[in-house]
């Protein structure tokens, strides 16, 4: 975008104001040599020549621009020879006429399909499902060839494509801030008169129920712990400064802005514009309306399905494995195994297909938030029971060593730290990238429906800075925690595996039994709840983007889901957790290029906004004024100097007619 593209209205107030002296004078009729200052010299023919009918014609050009742009109060750029001055004036002269147009309420959008039935689109729902049948008989029974696919298929995307996930993960932070800090920022998801859906508070609070879930839970104190021990590419063991930076990384601003921008992408297309809520709608600027609407749109919504199946059956695997942990570890349980987390895995997928099945949105929404109050609380547990001062200072403190670290951290490929880095990332940065862009379309889709009537601005800085303030406490208590425990001889980090490290914690603090058991339910509770809005969201995306799914294609998606992870838990063997990473990478490897495309979809979805042609039209209007003053400034000032010359040539004539004559 270039410098002439970004217009702000202040950037003119001087040029409008010096003008509007003369301008005033010509919309009343006035001489324009009686004001004072500058102003226009009716001879000056470029600028004022037939003032009278280029007002008239001005004052028609004005009206026809308001009476067309919906209330909006465009300057006609097609008012052929007359000039800006003349047009600043007609708008003077008719200022009560245009407000009275801007004050009219704005046409209600109307959603495309949203008040057709509800229909099954058999050519996107079709071959995602078999597709995603077709990896879990693989997996069922090929479980040695899906496994060895599995990784050799990780290490081809992680050492050739590798570079692609750490580039344009960084890529989509920045194109998110351009866009909210830029003159699209201004611009609303909806109508420009309409307020937003729910209130700030209410929109925060949502904010948290979508930043905390399986994955602080499970993460919140075995990653910066790990980091801790085992350090990290280029970095000796034991660095807090790099532990807790490199968490943050993965869990604050790069997932968020991935999420911003899949949100703003259907948040625009759908409040603003009215298309269907898919994803494949908002590439209509690339692709055109047929082919949003035909195979290669299609295409676009069968991978965005695959990705969120393949996301939550991560989610549900990781879910499921640290919930047998938790149990173990309060003593319900003894030594459980496959066979023990599959039925885990059987009563989660019961429990959130009921809940899908049922429609009982309320019921779920007391879930979420109960589950946030719950949350809170183990938080606040952790805090008062555990090293309180140890965890204040790491929060400047890891917000600094993220600041200072910053751009090291994302420049970090297979060929960091001598070529050895590559599996780390693998295991990290690339697994989260991976994750994050296979759980986008569901998580867009929710930060889209909870923002409608918000700015742009709003949208994208609420979205990246409020989970990521929550991330950054999250992992400072526990992980904090945790580093602090391993410093004082009292280690959590056992065999190293992460499932158990939540409740190793909590249960070396007093009443952590009662604490742990909390945690189980939260797991659970997070799970199901996410579960059954993914179910929602698919159901939704294969019925052309209704906003209520029919029940039962829902819960054919949740069923997928759990056979999914049922699949990724049995190939894994004994590393459960390293398949469920292999996998996902792999699924959502070519997600990756659709939100590569998705942002310049976006760019020119805004470039036609018609709030940023107003700002373009005010830009030309202003610097056609400015232009006009500049040509005015100057004739007057030749003018001026003509007329001292002038009276300096008469005042010679006269003195020298009346000097006496010489015989």
């Amino acid at each position: 975008m270039t410098d002439s593209e970004h217009f702000d209205p202040k950037d003119s107030a001087a040029d409008l104001g010096s003008a509007q002296g003369s301008a005033r004078t010509l919309a009343q009729g006035a001489d324009p040599e009686e004001t004072s200052g500058a102003s226009v010299d009716p001879s000056d023919s470029s600028i004022t020549a037939d003032s009278s009918d280029k007002n008239h014609n001005a004052t028609n050009s004005t009206t026809d621009a308001v009476g067309s742009g919906n209330g909006k109060d465009h300057v006609s750029s097609s008012a052929g020879a007359t000039s800006a001055t003349a047009q600043l004036a007609a708008m003077i002269s008719g200022e009560g006429k245009i407000s009275a147009a801007s004050n009219l309420p704005e046409e209600k959008i109307t959603f495309e399909g949203e008040d057709s039935e509800a229909r099954i689109d058999w050519k996107v729902t079709i071959p995602a499902f078999v597709i995603v049948l077709a990896v879990v008989l693989w997996g069922i029974f090929g479980t040695s060839s899906f496994s060895t696919f599995a990784s050799n298929a990780l290490s081809f995307v992680v050492s050739d494509f590798g570079w692609a996930f750490i580039f344009f993960t960084t890529v989509f932070l920045v194109f998110a801030i351009v866009i909210a800090v830029s003159n699209f920022g201004t611009i609303k998801l909806g109508r420009n008169d309409e307020a937003p859906e729910f209130s700030t508070v209410s929109w925060i609070a949502m904010m948290f129920a979508a930043g905390m879930g399986i994955g602080l839970m499970f993460y919140g104190a075995s990653e910066p712990l790990g980091n801790y021990l085992n350090g990290v590419p280029n970095h000796e063991p034991r660095h807090v400064g790099h532990a807790m930076s490199t968490t943050l990384l993965h869990w604050t601003l790069h997932p968020w802005a991935i999420y911003g921008i899949f949100g703003l992408a259907i948040a625009y297309s759908t409040f603003r514009l009215g298309r269907r809520q898919l994803l494949s709608s908002a590439f209509t600027p690339l692709i055109g309306e047929k082919g949003a609407k035909g195979w290669i749109g299609r295409i676009v919504d069968i991978l965005a399905i695959i990705a969120t199946i393949f996301g939550t059956a991560c989610s549900l695997g990781i879910g499921a494995t640290q919930i047998s942990a938790g149990l173990d570890a309060a003593g319900v349980i003894t030594n459980p195994g496959m066979s023990t987390i599959i039925a885990i895995v059987s009563v989660l997928a019961l429990a959130y297909l009921l809940s899908a099945m049922s429609g009982v949105g309320k019921g779920i929404q007391y879930i979420s938030n109960a589950n946030m109050v719950l949350a809170a609380l183990v938080a606040l547990f952790v805090f008062v029971l555990g090293p309180t001062v140890t965890i204040l200072n790491l929060i400047p403190g890891s917000i600094g060593a993220y600041l200072s670290n910053f751009f090291e951290m994302i420049g970090r490929t297979a060929e960091s730290a001598d070529g050895t880095a590559g599996e780390w990332l693998g295991s990290w940065t690339i697994f989260y990238w991976s994750w994050w862009i296979s759980w986008s379309p569901f998580v867009g889709m929710f930060l889209a429906r909870i923002s409608r009537g918000r700015t742009i601005r709003e949208f994208i800085f609420g979205v990246t800075l409020i989970p990521s303030a929550v991330s950054v406490v999250w992992f400072a208590i526990f992980g904090g925690t945790a580093i602090h425990m391993e410093q004082q001889g009292k280690s959590i980090y056992g065999d190293g595996s992460a499932e158990y490290q939540l409740f190793d914690l909590l249960h070396s603090l007093p009443g952590g039994q009662i604490a742990g058991i909390i945690a189980v339910m939260l797991l659970a509770t997070f799970f199901i709840t996410s579960a059954d809005s993914a179910s929602t969201v698919m159901g939704s995306m294969s019925q052309s983007g209704q906003t209520d799914a029919n029940k039962y294609v829902s819960a054919g998606w949740g069923i997928l889901v759990a056979l999914i992870g049922m699949t990724m838990l049995i190939t894994g063997g004994d590393d459960v957790l390293s398949n469920l990473q292999n996998i996902t990478i792999i699924t959502a490897s070519p997600f990756l290029i659709v939100i590569v495309l998705l942002m310049f979809a976006i760019l020119k979805d805004l470039r036609n906004d018609e709030i940023y042609l107003d700002y373009r039209e005010q830009q030309r209007f202003a610097s056609r004024l400015a232009r006009e003053r500049r040509i005015h400034l100057e004739h007057e000032k030749k003018r001026r100097a003509q007329v001292k010359r002038k009276v300096r040539h008469d005042k010679k004539r006269t003195s020298a007619a009346k000097s006496p004559k010489t015989s």
